[in-house]
């Protein structure tokens, strides 16, 4: 049966699709004069920031009303700077200040490269809640564990970015601070009651709905009080009935990417996961970042069948594109914005450090960065001491493989600094530093999100909040061994 036109453009409409490499293919350009409502970039798309600005006057030409998204968070979550580390810290860092006009500068900065480079949309900022130490997926992205200082520093973020002309995203409802698992991988449970997420979860959202955001995230995080046996990203309870009509959110609810295994697997694939968020109350579908031509037209038949055999109002839909639409419209291109001063960035990294114990008689060490991995949200970035020392030899090593006599015998005389993310989740990493603590002067430094675990025997321990290209430099001049 052949596709309807029209249908077929008002589900394109509600797409926000992806494509690989630094140049638009000719099917993502002709997608947008057909209506698709824009496109995400990724770390791929990116080149340098003259490449990007050229890369989304490209998508401008198509249809002056594109969407162009990005994540685009500072700390350890870039797209912009994914070569060489954001030059701003991240939420946890900006938290531990809690000065919010420092945090409305910073998102007004990180916004003002984005207009600047012709992007639009900012799928930020993360406003979860992160009270699970272990959560492998929103940590440092967090402004903290405090609900009350989560939701003022998110109003704050959403004022700056949109203060510049960018529309903010706020993510990821109804709230993924308190998860042990990663959406991108499996379904996670939040196996508790509404009146908690009420308490907990919700007033960062309550308060970026009152700050006039432009765009709310749903998370594809089971919570079976309020979202049943399915995500929230499926769930008319969570969008419709708790965020638009108790919390009064009239923009647009963009998806979480639908081909996250917390979407597709628990739909049976990103057609049906389109058509499901669509039912529940969705309007800005993210596609995901692996997307082609036949992915895009295979989403948009299947929300047309859809329509066609009941799963999906086809007045929902047209209500979805209207959203989206409304979105478009505000969104500005930022012509003119011109960048400001990346020092803003290192400046508010440098006061979220934390030192604990002495750092006297740091002289020459030898810094031994623990190679970490990283998740699918941030991608591989560098991170670290190294881009900022003063001639100070570093070493990276693999925890587990690590021989603790090698580098005392590496160190001779000379003190350690052993610099890492999430020390407190790796028992070889743990083993590791009390060892060497024993044997050697040591100094720990904290780039991941910050636990209760303190090492024995070491003489300082220092909390960076994140470890963006910022935190790094902060680290170190810190430390005593930054250029300069």
């Amino acid at each position: 049966m052949a596709i309807d036109p029209a249908l077929r453009r008002l589900a394109l409409r509600t797409l926000l699709a992806a494509f690989p490499g630094t140049a638009a293919p000719d099917w993502a350009l002709a997608l947008l004069d057909e209506g698709l409502a824009g496109h995400t970039l990724f770390g791929g798309n990116v080149a340098d920031r003259d490449q990007v600005a050229g890369l989304t006057a490209e998508l401008r030409r198509a249809r002056a009303d594109v969407l162009i998204a990005i994540d685009e968070e500072g700390g350890d979550v870039t797209r912009l700077a994914h070569r060489t580390g954001s030059p701003y810290p991240g939420n946890a860092a900006l938290g531990a200040v809690d000065d919010v006009d420092l945090t409305r500068s910073v998102y007004a900065a990180i916004g003002a490269d984005l207009a600047a480079a012709g992007v639009n949309l900012n799928l930020a900022p993360t406003v979860d809640v992160n009270t699970a130490d272990d959560n492998p997926i929103i940590g440092t992205r967090s402004f903290g564990a405090d609900p009350a200082r989560v939701a003022r520093h998110a109003a704050a973020a959403v004022a700056g970015l949109q203060g510049v002309g960018v529309a903010a995203c706020a993510k990821h409802f109804p709230g993924h601070g308190a998860t042990i698992a990663d959406s991108h991988l499996e379904l996670p449970t939040v196996d508790a009651p509404l009146a908690v997420l009420r308490e907990r979860d919700l007033p960062p959202f309550a308060a970026v709905v009152s700050a006039g955001v432009q765009a709310v995230m749903t998370a594809h995080i089971r919570v079976p009080d309020l979202t049943g046996d399915g995500p929230a990203t499926f769930s008319r309870a969570a969008v419709t009935d708790l965020l638009r009509h108790e919390y009064g959110f009239g923009g647009a609810v963009v998806t979480d990417a639908l081909e996250m295994r917390g979407a597709a697997g628990a739909a049976g694939g990103i057609g049906r996961a389109a058509v499901r968020a669509l039912a529940a109350g969705a309007d800005l579908l993210c596609v995901g970042a692996e997307v082609d031509h036949a992915l895009v037209e295979a989403v948009a038949a299947e929300i047309v069948a859809g329509v066609r055999d009941g799963r999906l109002a086809a007045a929902r839909l047209e209500e979805a594109a209207e959203r989206t639409a409304a979105l478009a419209a505000w969104a500005k291109s930022g012509d003119g914005i011109a960048p400001v001063d990346t020092d803003l960035g290192y400046a508010a990294a440098r006061r979220a450090v934390r030192v604990e114990g002495s750092l006297a008689g740091l002289t020459g060490p030898l810094v031994v960065q623990l190679a970490s991995g990283h998740s699918i949200a941030e991608g591989r970035v560098p991170w670290g001491l190294q881009p900022h020392l003063n001639g100070t030899e570093q070493i990276t090593v693999v925890a587990a493989d690590a021989s603790p006599e090698a580098l005392v015998d590496r160190a001779g005389d000379r003190p350690i600094v052993v610099v890492g993310r999430h020390h407190h989740r790796a028992p070889a990493a743990r083993t590791l530093i009390e060892w060497l603590a024993a044997a050697r002067p040591v100094v720990v430094v904290e780039m991941g999100w910050p636990s209760t675990w303190r090492p024995a025997g070491v003489r300082a321990f220092v909390t960076t909040y994140g470890a963006s290209r910022a935190n790094g430099r902060a680290a170190a001049v810190a430390l005593g061994l930054a250029v300069g």
